[in-house]
């Protein structure tokens, strides 16, 4: 899908240069990558604390067991 987007010269060339990409297209495309694998990340660090488990359980039991 074609997208038009206006974004800053001096910040398009930046991410050109320091990210040492061939393209302006590659360095959206890895902007946006980062981006969702940041928010992703952001999503699981929220649910820290959240999920119940049993301070008892011995995983290095349940190894033993064959």
């Amino acid at each position: 899908m074609a997208t038009n987007l206006q974004i800053d010269d001096s910040l398009i060339s930046k991410a050109v240069r320091l990210g040492r990409h061939k393209t302006k297209k590659a360095a959206v495309t890895q902007a946006l990558v980062e981006y969702i694998e940041q928010l992703e990340q952001a999503k699981v660090v929220s649910m820290f604390g959240t999920v119940e488990y049993d301070p008892d359980y011995d995983y290095k039991e349940q190894r033993r067991r064959t």
